[in-house]
C-alpha cells in the first residue's frame, strides 16, 4: 500500500487559504526514464504557496521533496501539468526568459552556501543584481543586513565567518533582490542547532516583517516548526499538509508515515 493510500480522509490536493499566491503547481507531474528505468518522482501535484507565508515540504526519502521545488523554482523541467510563478508559466519561458525569471523573481538558499570566497559578505550580497545590472536599494539592502544580524561582518569574507555567519549571507543574498519568492532547500543541513536556529529565525522574520515568501524543504520536525505550514509528500503524491505547526506535532505526522510505511 502506498502512503497516499494510508490516508483515505484526505480528499483532493491542499492549497492556500490566502488569496494572493506567490506560485502556483496544478496537476503537476515529472517523470525521469522510460519503460524499466521509468520513474515517477511527482505525480499530478496541485499545491499553492499564499504570498507572505512560510511553508516546509517533508516526506520520506524519495517522496519527491526536492524534485518539486526545483521544478517550481524553474531548476528542474516538468514532464506535464502546470508550474507557475505568480502568473507566469514556467513551460512557456524559453532558456533565456526562464534565466531572467530566476534571477529577477526567485531567491534561492542551499545546504552549501555558494558564496564566492574573494568577495566581501556585503559583494556576495549584493551579487545577484551586480550582475543583472540592478542598483541595490540600500535602505532595502540595510535592512535586511540588520535583520539577519551581519552588521559587523559585511567587509569579512568568507573563510573569516563562522558556519552560521556564512548562511546568514546567503539569506541576505536572497532577501536583499526583493523576490517574489524564496526557495531553500534544506538551509540549516550543514548548520549547529545554533546557528540553524538563528537561520530559520531570520527567515521567519523575513516573513512576518517583510511579507516575504518561503518555501523550504527540509527533514527537520524542529526547522518545519517555524513554517505557517507544511505540506507532506509521499510516492511523489501530497498526502496530507498541517497548520501551525510545532517540532512535536510535525514528528508525530512524521512517526504516523513511518508507521504505515512498515505496513504496506
Amino acid at each position: 500500500m502506498s502512503h497516499a493510500a494510508a490516508f483515505p480522509g484526505f480528499t483532493g490536493s491542499p492549497t492556500s487559504t490566502r488569496a494572493a499566491v506567490a506560485a502556483r503547481a496544478t496537476d503537476l507531474s515529472k517523470v525521469y526514464g522510460q519503460g524499466d528505468t521509468r520513474v515517477v518522482a511527482l505525480d499530478s501535484v496541485s499545491v499553492e504557496f499564499g504570498k507572505g507565508q512560510f511553508t516546509a515540504i517533508m516526506g520520506p526519502s524519495g517522496s519527491g521533496k526536492s524534485t518539486l521545488m526545483h521544478c517550481m523554482a524553474g531548476l528542474d523541467a516538468i514532464s506535464s501539468g502546470s508550474a507557475r510563478i505568480g502568473d507566469v508559466e514556467l513551460a512557456s519561458l524559453n532558456d533565456k526568459q526562464l534565466t531572467r525569471l530566476r534571477r529577477d523573481k526567485i531567491g534561492f538558499i542551499f545546504q552549501a552556501f555558494n558564496l564566492l570566497p574573494t568577495l566581501t559578505a556585503l559583494e556576495n550580497i549584493t551579487l545577484p543584481m551586480d550582475i543583472a545590472g540592478r542598483k541595490p536599494d540600500r535602505e532595502w539592502v540595510s535592512r535586511v543586513v540588520e535583520t539577519v544580524g551581519l552588521s559587523g561582518r559585511l567587509a569579512h569574507r568568507p573563510a573569516q565567518l563562522s558556519g552560521g555567519q556564512q548562511q546568514r549571507v546567503a539569506v541576505a543574498r536572497a532577501l536583499a533582490a526583493q523576490p517574489e519568492i524564496i526557495f531553500a532547500d534544506e538551509p540549516t543541513g550543514n548548520l549547529d542547532s545554533r546557528s540553524g536556529a538563528e537561520v530559520l529565525g531570520f527567515l521567519r522574520e523575513s516573513v512576518q516583517a517583510m511579507n516575504q515568501t518561503v518555501v523550504m524543504v527540509t527533514h527537520d520536525p524542529v526547522a518545519a516548526g517555524y513554517a505557517d505550514r507544511v505540506v507532506f509528500l509521499a510516492d511523489g503524491r501530497i498526502v496530507e499538509e498541517l497548520h501551525e505547526p510545532t517540532a512535536d506535532t510535525v514528528l508525530d505526522r512524521m512517526r504516523l508515515f513511518d508507521a504505515k510505511g512498515r505496513t504496506s
